[in-house]
């Protein structure tokens, strides 16, 4: 048994075709990484330049929004089919793919990869209400993905190592956040823990994370957020903020999920009118709001986490703005408007708690509001607490998260991600039916 097992260190070491796979694999996180700052930049850039344009020209959304939105929705149908929406759905649903695993190349691919990218861009050029972290665990995922034309890899790691890593390296690339990329995928791509893909995951995300480092330098998304704790009222905070958070990301997540079903059929038959209306509505919509509602909502989650004032109105603005964008059927993720809105919530929150700490609540209203909606607590107390730089209320957070999930279930009994995955599977599933009836 040793003599073999030195046999097979010894082949591994030496192998040429074992070493080439190794490179790919390396490259193809390097360029995860790349990716993920790349598009971070030009996302950061094109918000810019929405408000540089708009900022006293209160007309100009009514063109560039509905526009912008029709332009988008006609490059998704024509040329980048499979890069609407989060992209995250897309990639759980490449990973369980069971009776139709030859059409991953559909949700995962080099091409869906760059479309997305340049989508979301225009996305943001066009003052639609999207984030890129989610876009951008599709697009890594569609990278990693596309290695296996490159080298030979383990049947495993082909099926879903891959694709995990992929997964979890575009979250911690994106955030720069490398615990929460590989809880994320553990608790919610996965499901599970597996001791055949840890190694690929870990490795990716080590890799994507240097490689982003590397370009942005080493930063927390938020910056470091100061909180004060007072013991004897933080526990009727975490239970409001758990209650309210919960109710409203479960809310939004229904309407994702039903609310977009029930849309659907509207958008296949007029996608065009329906991007059009909806790029109108955006435009009323972040004039109402004076401009707060356009972009991912980085700058208004930052300030309601330095305690600045944030307009009592935006978290429902955001609110209504991101869900329309959704249904609009542009690629645009909901990972940044969600924090948003959270931390816009518990700012506003603090308000029903005199004395107490602004920053404290926002931060507690953006945990309980992003557990509502995404229904993983653990990836949103990691990727939380490593965004703002901030151990000191772990635990409040934690408390805070779970009141949220379970709230947050009792609205919306399926977690978002997983609804939306199974509508890519089922469709997939139907098309390819319906391809084999019409062939017979």
């Amino acid at each position: 048994m040793y003599r073999k097992r030195v046999r097979q260190s010894r082949k591994q070491l030496t192998s040429a075709r074992v070493w080439r796979t190794r490179g790919v694999f390396l490259s193809g996180a390097i360029l995860v990484g790349a990716a993920a700052s790349l598009l971070a930049l030009g996302a950061d850039r094109a918000s810019e330049l929405f408000l540089h344009f708009v900022t006293g020209r209160p007309w100009l959304p009514f063109v560039i929004t509905p526009l912008g939105l029709v332009f988008i929705v006609w490059l998704t149908r024509n040329f980048f089919a499979g890069a609407e929406g989060s992209g995250i759905p897309q990639a759980i649903a490449a990973l369980h793919l069971k009776r139709h695993k030859h059409l991953r190349h559909r949700l995962l691919s080099v091409r869906i990869a760059i479309g997305k990218g340049i989508m979301i861009v225009l996305g943001l050029l066009s003052g639609a209400s999207i984030g890129r972290e989610g876009p951008t665990i599709h697009i890594a995922a569609s990278i990693s993905f596309a290695l296996t034309r490159f080298a030979r890899f383990p049947h495993y790691d082909i099926s879903r190592g891959l694709i995990l890593a992929g997964g979890a390296a575009g979250l911690a690339a994106a955030f720069n956040t490398p615990l929460a990329g590989v809880m994320f995928a553990i608790e919610e791509m996965a499901k599970s823990f597996e001791e055949k893909t840890n190694g690929t995951v870990f490795t990716a995300v080590i890799i994507a994370g240097i490689t982003a480092l590397a370009i942005n330098g080493n930063y927390a998304y938020f910056g470091s957020v100061d909180t004060v704790i007072h013991l004897p009222q933080v526990f009727a905070v975490v239970v409001v903020a758990g209650l309210v958070g919960g109710a409203a990301g479960g809310s939004f997540s229904a309407l994702l999920v039903y609310g977009g079903r029930r849309v659907k059929p509207w958008r296949s038959a007029h996608p065009y009118l329906l991007a059009a209306l909806i790029g109108l509505l955006l435009a009323f919509i972040g004039l109402v709001s004076g401009g707060q509602t356009w972009g991912t909502g980085y700058a208004e989650a930052k300030a309601a986490l330095t305690g600045a004032d944030v307009e009592g109105s935006f978290p429902l603005y955001k609110y209504l703005a991101t869900v329309l964008s959704y249904w609009s059927g542009i690629p645009g993720g909901i990972f940044a408007p969600s924090l948003s809105i959270g931390a816009g919530l518990g700012a506003e929150m603090a308000g029903w708690f005199p004395g107490t700490d602004i920053s404290t609540v926002a931060l507690l209203g953006m945990a309980a509001y992003f557990t509502g909606v995404v229904q993983t607590p653990l990836t949103a107390v990691i990727i939380i607490m490593e965004m703002t730089d901030n151990q000191n209320i772990l635990l409040p957070v934690m408390a805070v998260a779970l009141i949220a999930d379970g709230i947050s279930k009792l609205i919306s009994p399926q977690p978002i991600y997983r609804a939306l995955a199974e509508d890519f599977i089922r469709d997939l599933s139907l098309g390819e039916e319906e391809k084999r009836a019409g062939g017979e």
